[in-house]
Order: structure tokens, then sequence, then C-alpha cells
């Protein structure tokens, strides 16, 4: 008895095979914290391009696949162990990203779901290039400078939320009325915000970790009372189906690449932290330069491939790496495991065919926390550096700058249209430029210097 024990790896351990009863519970744990993260900014860029539902299908699948992929890749680095290499060989897991919502949305509805994928590939550039020279780019984006993009990023979602909760603006419900704004939409989204929020602070284990899933599920009978939802997708979708290359086509258009390639470079600093903090807080060290730079170059080459499969951006998930953290449940297996549910999730057409029958009321309910949870972490981040008149004058003219900027872009109407895709539609872009700028001609602090 002893002996058999011995082939099977501790979950504390990165290399070696566990007990599969062991496994499995914690590598469903992993995906039901980031499944609804992985698909719903699939969900919004289709709303927005308004693509067929076919094709709503396809891109749900495609970003199934890509995150899979992608943790896959993270997890088991392609090439040599002490040479180079793509890949962190770190227990993290990948997902579409949220951090790049607002940037899609203005450029689904000037140019469609191909302009992304374009501007995703030179974004995979731009990352396998801040992976190759990380310890030089590192310096640029100090927490003050990274906290004050996400803090942006979360205040840009609230509006999509709140369109979303009240119905999606063009919204109509399976009788062909509009619905948006009514009182079915909003009782629907705030059940389900009541739900999520009441797990997060009461729920313990498996109900904390899978609050918004929970949610949604409460939602989706809700909304099905109200006869919100329309199975007649689910039907002719397909059993199996690989995802199709080139299916959304690839569009290289300048002004979008300038803004996905930007926010492809501050992600990958924002992947070094969270690399950081899964082995800092989890093994106990911090990543080694040649992990950090495998993870980065390995995330630059997954958006690359996965933009020809249609995958959507994607980034190292944080509330997986909390996961990790909390438990301490390292072992690479496990999360591989995740990623192979995921990975077979994706090829079951029928199964993203039904996460596109969620009415987005559901949606706009149990993603306005996750988008607020974005926000405050950009203030931890921002508050983690001493709030001197230097920097709370970083972040605050970063901000207005940025927001202003974008809820008035008839203010840039005068300048060519390729300006207001990239400084007019997503406050992100904007914040990113003027917090790096401020950063390094702004006097530094006495404090600072010394």
């Amino acid at each position: 008895m002893k002996e058999s024990n011995k082939q099977y790896a501790s979950i504390f351990e990165m290399d070696g095979i566990p007990k599969f009863s062991q496994a499995i519970p914690l590598a469903i744990q992993h995906l039901v914290a980031m499944i609804v993260g992985c698909v719903t900014p699939a969900i919004i860029v289709a709303n927005v391009a308004q693509l067929s539902p076919g094709d709503r299908v396809i891109l749900i699948q495609a970003a199934l696949v890509v995150s899979a992929l992608s943790t896959l890749l993270q997890l088991f680095p392609i090439g040599s162990k002490e040479g180079f290499h793509l890949g962190s060989a770190l227990p993290v897991i990948m997902g579409i990203s949220f951090a790049y919502v607002p940037s899609m949305q203005a450029i689904a509805a000037d140019y469609g779901v191909a302009a992304i994928l374009g501007a995703q590939m030179v974004g995979g550039v731009v990352a396998f290039l801040v992976g190759f020279g990380v310890t030089r780019i590192r310096k640029f984006f100090p927490p003050l400078i990274t906290g004050t993009v996400v803090f942006t990023i979360g205040l840009s979602l609230y509006p999509t939320a709140i369109n979303y909760m009240a119905g999606g603006v063009a919204n109509k419900d399976v009788e062909g009325l509009l619905r948006y704004g009514s009182w079915q939409n909003w009782l629907v989204a705030l059940i389900t915000l009541a739900v999520v929020t009441t797990l997060n602070h009461f729920g313990k284990g498996i109900f904390k970790l899978a609050s918004i899933l929970i949610g949604l599920i409460v939602g989706y009978i809700v909304a099905l009372s109200f006869g919100m939802i329309n199975f007649a997708n689910v039907g002719t979708a397909a059993i199996f189906q690989v995802p199709q290359p080139l299916h959304f086509g690839v569009v290289f258009e300048p002004s979008s690449c300038v803004a996905i390639g930007l926010l492809f470079a501050i992600n990958s600093v924002q992947a070094i932290g969270d690399l950081t903090a899964t082995t800092t807080g989890s093994i106990d060290r911090e990543p080694t330069n040649k992990e950090l730079r495998g993870g980065i170059m390995g995330y630059g080459f997954t958006n690359l491939i996965g933009a020809l499969l249609g995958g959507l951006p994607t980034a190292t998930y944080s509330q997986n790496v909390g996961i990790v953290i909390t438990t301490k449940v390292v072992n690479r297996c496990i999360l591989g495991m995740t990623a192979v549910i995921l990975l077979a999730a994706g090829l079951v057409p029928k199964f993203s065919a039904l996460l596109t029958t969620i009415p987005q009321c559901v949606l706009g309910g149990a993603t306005v926390s996750v988008f607020a949870s974005i926000a405050m972490t950009g203030i931890r981040l921002i508050t983690s550096e001493k709030m001197t008149f230097r920097n709370t004058s970083i972040v605050g003219l970063a901000v207005a700058l940025g927001m202003g900027i974008s809820q008035s872009p008839a203010s840039l109407q005068t300048f060519p249209a390729w300006t207001t895709t990239i400084f007019g539609r997503s406050p992100v872009v904007v914040a990113t430029i003027v917090a790096i700028f401020l950063n390094i001609v702004l006097p530094k602090d006495q404090a600072s210097k010394n």
C-alpha cells in the first residue's frame, strides 16, 4: 500500500501526477472561478458587433479553446527547461481578459471582429518583445501606473454593466418587444447581484468561490420564468466542432493596432505581478527572470495563435492566482486538468450556444461586481505607493483626461478619424499614455530619490 502511494505526487508539489480523486475537485474549483469571466467578454463583443447566432457560438467556442491552450502552454512550456522556452512553468490560469473590453467594444462597433483579431496579433508581438526585454521595460510600469490603468478599466466598464442590467440597449425578448429598461430586466439583474453579493460576503468554500456562477444560474432561472430565454439556437448547434481558423478574418486597422498594442504592453506588466504573486504566495520565492521572460513571451505567442483561431485577447487570471495562494495547491497537473475541461467545453458548440442564451440583464447583474472589483484592485495598487502631490496629480490627470475624452468623443471631431478610435472611444489608452508621460517628466519626490 505504501509503495502504491509513491506513484502519486503531492498536490503541494509543482511536478508529478497527483491522485485523480484529489485533483478533480480542485480542478473544478479553478474552473468555476474563471468560466464566467472567460466567456463574458466574447458575449459582450458579439453583441456590439451584432454577430449572427452562429458566429456568436463560434466566438465563445474560440474563447474557451484559446484560454485552454494558453493555460496549457504556461503550465507546460515549449522549449528547453534550461534554455529558451515559451511559457512560465508556473501554476497560473489564462483566460479572455476584461482589460481589453472597452477598446474591443469601440473597435467592434467601427471595424468588426476582424480588426480586433488583427490588432491582437500586433499586440502579441508587442507582448513577445516586452517579455524579451522584461527586466528593462518593467521600470516604466510601477504600481502607480498599472494601478491607474486598472482603475480606469474598471470605471470604463460600469456603463456596460448598467446597460446590460437594463436589458441591453438593443435587446429584444422572444416576442420581439424592446425591453431595455423594463422592470423585469432590473428585477432579474438585482436578484442576480443580490445572490452574488450575499455569497461573496457570507458564503464559504465553494459557495464563495463560485458566487458569480451561482448568481448567474439563479438569475437565469428567474429570467426563464419571465420568458426571456430562447433555446432555438441550442437545438441547431452541432454536438462537436473544431474551431474554424480565420473564420472572422484578420484586418490590420492601424488605429486599432495602436490601441490594443498599448494594452498588451500594460497587461504584460500586469502578468508579471500575477506571476510574482503566485510564486511568493504559494512557494515562498520570487519568479526567476527566465520564468518571467518565458511567461510573457508565451503570452504573446498564444495571442498570435489565438487570433488566428478567432479567440479574443487573453491574460493571467488573478482570481485563480488567489486560489493558488490561499490553498497552496501548486501542482501543475491540477490546473492542466482545468484547462482540459475548458478545452472539451470549447469543442462542444451546444455548450457555447447555451451560453448565448444568457439574458443581458443576468450578465449585467453578475458582472457589475466584477467590474467594481477591477476598479478596487486598481485603487489598491495606486495606494500601495505614498499618495504625495506628485502621485495624486499623475493619477488624477490620467483618469480625468481618459474618462473625460471618452465620454465626449465629439471633442475630437475636427481631428482625423483614427484619433477618435485610438483616443476617443476608450479611456484606457489616454490614461495609460498620460500616466507614463507624467511619471517620467514630473520631478520625483525627495523620499523617492532617497
